[in-house]
């Protein structure tokens, strides 16, 4: 059987045995520069993974790569955004996360981009030239030093996905300005973790009682239920004190301190803000003492037959969720799930909250309750104090909605659920 890891890939690059090639995964190879082998793909080149180096530039010779639509290097040494990505006549999709990038040169961003990936960087200032990536659909910037968006962002008229949370962005007008707000296809945003919120994110956050912290040592973790962006949850015991029964619980242990859609701490505090509501997974509290310093929650855990309604976006589908082959639900069933849905969303809602991430992987169901809505990875709390700032904020999320409802409806009038475990990954992490 072939060798299809990196590390092969990257010795038949070298031999010249890749002539041809489509995609080529070079990640996790110890890499300072590209090989100049990369070159003599250029006429056939489509998907380039390049993460996981020590990469800090790319040679100018890239650009003649013009087939390429697909290219990540996250997790490298880039300072700044290399200025030869702009060239790439064909480029779509650009992952650059965790890397050092503090300067995005105006020449670096390609005007075909339809979803760019600049999480957990430095960047402090995005040129204008981000307005003229007409084709936009999914912008991720959490992580980074943003105290503005650069001028003509309303021309980003297909943007769908917008993730701006944990910058520095002063005032609500910097971060959401009414331009932004107008955009008719916007459906999904993430705002937490900025200084212009951080007065209500801590206001929640002193809410929390102390029954709401449940020490690391009265926990016993066992398998892992599933991961995604932010964090790993796994299943575990409970055993509140002694002479106590144990009790099933799944704690869900964040991986770091920034994630692609925020950070760990404004996603528990708007889980505590959320509340209880029969549409919602619920909490049971904030993991306390982890031995090291690992933020958590401790959450109800779900019988095996929940299962996500679908998976996650996908390269192809971008801002949509893939829902598995052939996937038909009983119409009662696809109504069930539609209600809870919208209850659960009036209800955040009425708490002062956005869930900004309402999609239907993020929708577990078992087959006869309906469904219950999980993750706040993405959440936000309203701006109290901007009425009409908040009722365009609810509106993206009603948008959401909407989209979920039409999805259901096209696939309602059959017979099947997912079951547990349908969805395989079918977005790599680079993704995310």
């Amino acid at each position: 059987m072939p060798n299809h890891t990196p590390a092969a890939q990257l010795a038949r690059l070298l031999t010249g045995q890749l002539q041809g090639a489509t995609h080529l995964d070079l990640r996790h190879c110890g890499l300072t520069e590209l090989p100049p082998q990369v070159l003599s793909l250029a006429d056939t080149l489509e998907v380039l993974d390049v993460s996981g180096n020590a990469l800090h530039t790319l040679p100018d010779g890239l650009a003649q790569c013009r087939r390429l639509h697909t290219l990540f290097a996250s997790g490298n040494r880039f300072a700044m955004l290399p200025a030869v990505l702009g060239r790439l006549p064909a480029l779509d999709t650009l992952g650059f996360k965790a890397n050092q990038i503090a300067e995005v040169p105006a020449a670096a961003l390609a005007p075909t981009l339809r979803w760019l990936i600049l999480t957990d960087n430095r960047i402090g200032e995005l040129p204008a030239t981000l307005a003229d990536c007409h084709r936009m659909q999914k912008l991720m910037l959490a992580g980074n030093r943003l105290a503005r968006l650069p001028a003509g962002i309303g021309r980003l008229q297909r943007l769908e996905l917008l993730r701006l949370a944990a910058n520095r962005f002063a005032r609500r007008q910097d971060a959401l300005p009414d331009e932004l707000l107008a955009l008719p296809r916007l459906a999904w945003l993430a705002h937490a973790g900025n200084p212009f919120s951080a007065a209500r994110e801590q206001a929640a956050a002193a809410e929390r009682s102390p029954a709401r912290r449940i020490p690391w040592a009265q926990l016993s973790l066992q398998e892992m239920l599933g991961e995604g962006a932010s964090g790993q949850i796994h299943a575990a015991q409970w055993q509140p004190g002694a002479g106590t029964a144990a009790r099933p619980v799944a704690v869900k242990l964040f991986k770091g301190e920034v994630t692609s859609d925020g950070l760990p701490q404004c996603e528990m505090a708007a889980t505590l803000a959320a509340g209880d509501h029969p549409a919602l997974v619920g909490v049971h509290g904030v993991l306390a003492d982890h031995p090291q310093h690992r933020q958590g929650l401790v959450l109800p855990r779900l019988a095996a037959h929940w299962a996500p309604l679908a998976g996650p976006p996908s390269m192809r589908s971008c801002s949509r969720d893939v829902y598995a082959p052939g996937l038909r639900l009983p119409a009662d069933q696809a109504d069930r799930i539609g209600q809870a849905a919208a209850s659960a969303m009036a209800h955040l809602h009425g708490r002062g909250l956005m869930h900004g991430d309402l999609y239907a992987h993020n929708l577990l169901v078992d087959g006869q309750v309906g469904a219950l809505l999980s993750d706040f990875g993405a959440a936000s709390f309203l701006p109290e104090d901007d009425p009409a700032c908040a009722e365009a904020l609810r509106a993206l999320d009603r948008r959401a909605l909407d989209i979920l409802l039409d999805e259901l409806a096209a696939h309602a009038g059959g017979g099947h659920l997912p079951t547990h475990g349908a969805f395989a990954s079918n977005t790599g992490r680079q993704l995310r």
